[in-house]
């Protein structure tokens, strides 16, 4: 008797990964193309980092973040407000039974670089190093 194997939390499935990178890939192409008929979404360009899906694919959270980091909290706002129409957009573009819920939130990738950056340019970090 086969059983349905459940996903122990040791990382997303394989599946997981190529449909979060297909709705990634959806939304940055209706997102540069303005395809949302908002003008205050118009102004900002946006960068789709990562998108990651629930298990069983039916949320798809996507970690966005705006040109030049300004105006993060007004984006993912205006995002929000146009969950609907780029769920609908972002539908017709993937083959999928289930078009997932979006939820977005702050990409905080290039923060974390930064910080490490910054940390690997102290002097004593660099002195362990180079030991």
């Amino acid at each position: 008797m086969a059983k349905n194997k459940q996903h122990d939390g040791a990382g997303p499935s394989q599946r997981q990964l190529r449909v979060g990178e297909l709705v990634r890939r959806a939304l940055s192409d209706i997102l540069m193309r303005g395809d949302i008929h908002d003008p205050d979404l118009d102004r900002f360009s946006v960068t789709v980092g990562e998108v990651r899906m629930s298990p069983d694919l039916r949320v798809a959270t996507a970690y966005v973040v705006p040109l030049g980091g300004e105006g993060q909290d007004e984006l993912i706002g205006l995002l929000a407000r146009n969950q609907g129409e780029l769920r609908h957009l972002t539908g017709r573009s993937l083959t999928l039974k289930f078009v997932p819920e979006l939820r977005f939130q702050p990409d905080a990738t290039f923060d974390r670089l930064d910080e490490a950056r910054e940390l690997f340019s102290r002097d004593e970090v660099k002195r362990d190093i180079e030991d």
